[in-house]
Order: structure tokens, then sequence, then C-alpha cells
């Protein structure tokens, strides 16, 4: 089951955790849209509410008051396969020996069927069909034999895959980033404790302050009274492995990852989107809401362009001109996040809606920030063919998506991605666009001053950081061993 998700975790020095969690799913809410969770611990008993439904339709007043303690987590999720499953929504709680987990994730396992299987021969009885709850068993296990930070490091030694996991074990707080760091993950100061996010939006809506990404590879363990956290370097890999789509598309703009804001980060991408791939032009617009950064970048730099080039344009010529064309229904939720083709497909028309004014009789340059599956665009061309363009031009702030994501967002198969088998000029005929670019790989690593090394470009390349069957990778990398075979290397994780 591949999950998409959005995950907190909260511990205070003395008031209730349940709000604080409550504000902060609200806060990640474009991270998932299934299903919706909480979970918090007194120092006595642990509590959960989780349900399918958007934040605000899980959690009631009285179900709130009823999530006692100041300590808990918590979990916002869509799902990428099999539609809605009640019994994959998060966080997973679960009750043992030595006491009780609660554990929200955020990314994919490549090898959970066989660390699953071996549970299972151990006498582990699973109630779900995923990921999330094959960690929060052998971590479980682990306990029973070690204590916290080895036993996570036990944990993460026999899991392969992305994740950034947020865990409470009974009022302890704990936050785990995969080594290769895929999936984002930050900390943030409360004033009265401190909270870990997928996002630093979330640390931002409770009027916290920033301190910093959590490390690949790295364990935080918030203090149980609230005063500040532990952080222990279980695995310290040669190379990253981040997820370059959290910039382009699924963060929030708000949001800052590894210093830097992610809107500016858009903005600069539609800047080199723009020297890239140039064209004359009347109007540049985005489809909202998800280009807007990438097209105002692209129209500061075409306009910068016309000042800056020889035999500049005669003065008193219009500047190309940004405006805002098509007009969103917000009551419709992100075409990309839904389940289902059928359902993208329906969403699209009643989405958005050309403002004919803005494009009657003018060439338009439309702006996104990627192309999937090829519905939404498609559809967007012909809506503003339709509405009166002289011509469209179609601009995409990210390479073309030619395989699936194995790490959790959903990519779909190389059957369904418009780009997979295709030139860039025939994905050009599908659109019937009178011409279509994209971003190219290396303006990514460039624009987020990273080594192509250390980012995930699985869906763009075909190769991915990770050991996933019938896939190449992109560096030496292995799965750990699972079974009997791995009792010696489970102790050497101890070391």
């Amino acid at each position: 089951m591949h999950e998409k998700c959005g995950v907190v975790g909260i511990s205070l020095a003395d008031r209730a955790a349940a709000r604080p969690l409550y504000y902060s799913l609200y806060a990640l809410q474009h991270r998932g849209q299934e299903s919706a969770g909480i979970v918090t611990h007194d120092g006595f008993q642990q509590y959960d509410h989780v349900e399918t439904g958007l934040v605000g339709d899980v959690f009631a007043a009285e179900d709130l008051d009823d999530l006692r303690g100041s300590v808990g987590a918590g979990h916002v999720r869509y799902p990428t396969s099999g539609g809605v499953d009640a019994c994959c929504a998060q966080p997973f709680s679960v009750s043992f020996k030595s006491g009780s987990l609660g554990l929200a994730h955020n990314g994919n396992l490549v090898n959970a069927a066989d660390i699953r299987a071996d549970l299972e021969e151990r006498g582990h009885a699973f109630t779900t069909r995923g990921d999330t709850e094959v960690i929060a068993h052998d971590l479980a296990h682990n306990l029973l034999e070690s204590d916290l930070v080895r036993a996570v490091k036990r944990t993460m030694s026999r899991i392969h895959g992305s994740y950034s996991l947020t865990i409470t074990h009974d009022d302890t707080v704990m936050g785990l980033r995969d080594p290769q760091g895929n999936r984002p993950l930050c900390i943030g100061d409360l004033g009265d404790g401190y909270v870990l996010a997928s996002e630093s939006a979330a640390v931002d809506t409770l009027d916290g302050e920033l301190i910093r990404e959590v490390r690949p590879g790295e364990l935080v363990v918030l203090e149980e009274d609230g005063s500040g956290f532990d952080s222990y370097q279980l695995a310290s890999p040669p190379q990253s492995a981040n997820c370059f789509f959290e910039y382009v598309y699924f963060a929030r703009p708000d949001s800052v990852i590894d210093e830097e804001l992610v809107y500016d980060v858009r903005r600069e991408l539609g800047h080199r989107l723009w020297k890239e791939n140039p064209v004359e032009t009347d109007v540049v617009m985005p489809v909202p809401d998800s280009g807007r950064a990438f097209a105002t970048g692209y129209a500061e730099a075409a306009n910068e362009g016309r000042e800056n080039a020889e035999n500049s344009a005669e003065e008193g010529e219009p500047n190309v001109e940004f405006a805002e064309g098509l007009m969103k229904n917000r009551y419709v939720g992100r075409t990309f996040i839904m389940p289902s083709q059928d359902e993208r497909e329906r969403a699209v028309r009643l989405k958005l809606n050309p403002i004919k004014s803005t494009v009657v009789g003018r060439s338009v340059t439309l702006i996104d920030d990627s192309i999937v599956r090829g519905t939404t665009s498609t559809q967007l061309v012909e809506l503003l063919q339709d509405a009166g363009a002289e011509e469209v031009h179609v601009r995409i702030g990210a390479p073309p998506i030619v395989a699936p994501c194995y790490m959790g967002i959903d990519m779909a198969s190389r059957e369904e991605l418009i780009a997979s088998d295709r030139t860039t000029e025939e994905v050009r005929d599908v659109l019937e666009a009178d011409s279509l670019a994209y971003l190219s790989i290396d303006a990514i690593a460039e624009t987020l001053d990273r080594e192509r090394a250390d980012l995930c470009l699985g869906c763009v390349t075909g190769k991915y950081p990770y050991d996933i069957d019938g896939e190449e990778s992109d560096r030496e990398v292995e799965r750990p061993l699972v079974g009997d075979s791995a009792v010696e290397a489970a102790g050497n994780a101890d070391d």
C-alpha cells in the first residue's frame, strides 16, 4: 500500500496535545484527504480517534476532549492504490507487554511483504494491508528485547524504502526519517513544547518557530515534559534521496524545506523554465493553484528578457501580461489526489472555467507544475481554445514523468503516464497545444543546489534510490536481510 501522507507529533509541558495536533492536521490537509487520526497518551493510558474523511469531518469537539494527555501523534492520508480503505487509516495503535505504540507513516516500504511474512512466522497477526502496521509490529517486537533507541535502530536496519515517522511509545514522542531522507520531516519549538511535522506550515499554524529538518537517518526523541529533545544519528549513508517533487508539487508554497521557502523555489524554477523554453506570447497564466508560483517566475523572466534583449521592443510595446485566465471552483478537490481516473476526468471541468476576456484572440502560455496522466492538461488546452485563444503554449515546471513512483506519490503505472512512451512532440500532439516544453532535470538540481545523485529522480529517469523489484537503481543499494539470516545483522545494529 503506497501512501503519501502528512504526519505530526507533539510533546507539551502542561496542556493537552489534542487541539494542537488537530490544527496541525488542518495545516497538512493538502497531503491527504482520505482519512485523519490522532493518538494521545496521558501517562497512564493511550487514546485514539481515527476515521475516514477530512480533518474537519473526522473530529468533533467532544472527540478532542476525549483525547487526553500532553503528548500525541497525528496523520492525514490519501491512498495511491485501492481507493478508500478505513482499515489503513492512521495513526496505527498497538498495545503489547512493553506498553502502547501509536505510529504515523509518510512513505512506502519496498520490503514490507518480506517483513510481514517473517513476523507472521513469529506469531504476529495483522489486521491491515498497510506498511505502517508492519513497522509497528516490528518495533513492538524489538522493544521487548531492547531499549527504545536500540529497538528503533533494529527496526531501521530491517525496513527498506521511504519513511518519515512520528511515533508515540506511551508518553514519549519520536520522529524518524529514513537514511536517504526521501520524505520530509521538521522540528519546531512551541515555547512550552516541541512539534515534529511533515512541513513547517504546521509549525507556523501553532505559532511555533522552525528549528531545522530532521536529518536523514536521524531519530529525534522529544522530552516528556516538553523541555527539549534528544537526537540519535542511527544511519549516515553517503547519498541522500530527497524527493524533488515535494518542491515542485506536493508541499505547501509557504512551507520551508532545508531553509528554502517552497514558493521562492517554484518561482525560480519558473525563471529557469522561461530561460530554457522561451516563447513569444501575449499572456502567461497559471493552472491554479499548482502553477501560480511557476507562472509568476516565468512572466518575470519573460519581461526581463524583453528589457535586456538587443534591439529590444519598440517603446510603448506592452510587456507579457501575467493573468489569472482560469477560475477555480474551490469546492472541488485536487484532481491529482483523487483515487480513480474517472473521478479525475469528471473533476476537471467542474474545477476550472476560463475567463474569456483574458484569452480571446490572444496567444496564451499555460504554466503548470507537472503532467502525469495528461487528462487535466488536455482538457485545459481544449477549454482555452474553445474560449477563443489564438494559440495555446504549455510550459511545465518539472521534467517529463516517465516512470511510476514507488516511494508514496500517486504517479500511476507506466501505461497511464502520458510521457512514458512518447516524445515531447508526441505529447504535444495528444494535448493539441501549439507548443510544449518541460523543465530539465539539471535546472531542478541547480535550483535546489543539490547534486543529482542526492535527489530521488526515479519518476523522471526510471532509476530509483532503492532496491525495487524489476527496476533499475541509480546507486549501489541492497535490501536488508530479513528472517533468520538477519539475526546477526540485527545484533550488529545494537553496536
